[in-house]
């Protein structure tokens, strides 16, 4: 079969792509990072690292770029693919990447940290950072982890819940404003109908699945696999009986979690008590 051959030269990785239009437009434009700026009302600085292929940016500046440039939903497609290329990730995590954005239904367990669609752009940073990451490759990867949130908020977005260990909760930031943003984005998700929230608390004592991060991903065809994971590794398991063995833990672990209505009381007052730490050092 012979090679097949690109018809141009642009790159054919859709992250970068995404960059090479967004600059090849504003050139063909004629106008500055500045005036583009000025005329939508977007930081500079947001709008130069879109262009290095730094930051994905959000929805919203991919459709002020198509009403500015007068191309309907191009840059928003890019953007789309952009966001849901799964090479923007680490290697070992990209089969998973691939089995959340077509899941119909995420059920998780979270027994180190929230849940990456859960997680705030400040919290996702202090936790890859202290994996060790830096630099460019700390950027890229809290961009990707921010573009993933998109997954619960489209149209036909999947039915996600999720069980937060108590002990999550008592592993703050070290900034208390960022953690209180933090607690104020699981309020705010766990209002939407597709998003349950629990809390399993300490006093609950030993259970299923103590060191164990654990996703379930039901795919349209009613497959179900499950991704378990620890610090250090991460594993798919895709045989019926282990996954229904996994199912039936994660079952048992649900009926000592608290209810959605009583996790975001539990939630709130953790809320409250971030605020009055943060008027105390005020």
């Amino acid at each position: 079969m012979p090679q097949r051959r690109t018809v141009t030269s642009r790159s054919q990785e859709p992250r970068q792509r995404f960059a090479e239009e967004v600059r090849r437009l504003r050139e063909e434009r004629g106008v500055s990072l500045r005036q583009l700026a000025e005329q939508l009302g977007w930081d500079p600085s947001t709008l130069a690292k879109l262009e290095r292929g730094q930051t994905l940016g959000s929805p919203e500046i991919a459709r002020a770029l198509d009403d500015y440039y007068g191309t309907p939903d191009l840059v928003l497609a890019m953007w789309e693919l952009a966001v849901a290329d799964p090479t923007q990730f680490k290697e070992r995590y990209r089969r998973y990447m691939v089995l959340e954005s077509e899941a119909v239904s995420l059920w998780h367990y979270a027994v180190a940290n929230f849940h990456g669609l859960l997680q705030t752009r400040e919290y996702a940073r202090e936790l890859l950072a202290s994996g060790g990451l830096g630099g460019d490759e700390l950027d890229v990867q809290v961009e990707a982890r921010m573009g993933r949130r998109e997954l619960l908020v489209t149209d036909g977005a999947p039915q996600f819940r999720t069980i937060i260990s108590e002990a999550v909760l008592r592993a703050p930031l070290r900034c208390s404003k960022e953690w209180c943003a933090q607690l104020e984005h699981l309020l705010e998700v766990g209002e939407r109908s597709n998003v349950a929230i629990h809390v399993l608390q300490l006093s609950a004592g030993l259970h299923a699945l103590l060191n164990t991060d654990t996703v379930f991903l039901r795919s349209a065809d009613g497959r179900t696999v499950a991704w378990v994971e620890t610090g250090y590794a991460g594993e798919l398991v895709q045989g019926i009986t282990a996954v229904e063995q996994l199912q039936v833990r994660y079952d048992l672990v649900r009926d000592l979690a608290l209810s959605p209505a009583e996790s975001r009381k539990f939630i709130g007052r953790m809320l409250e008590e971030c605020r009055a730490e943060q008027r105390d050092v005020a």
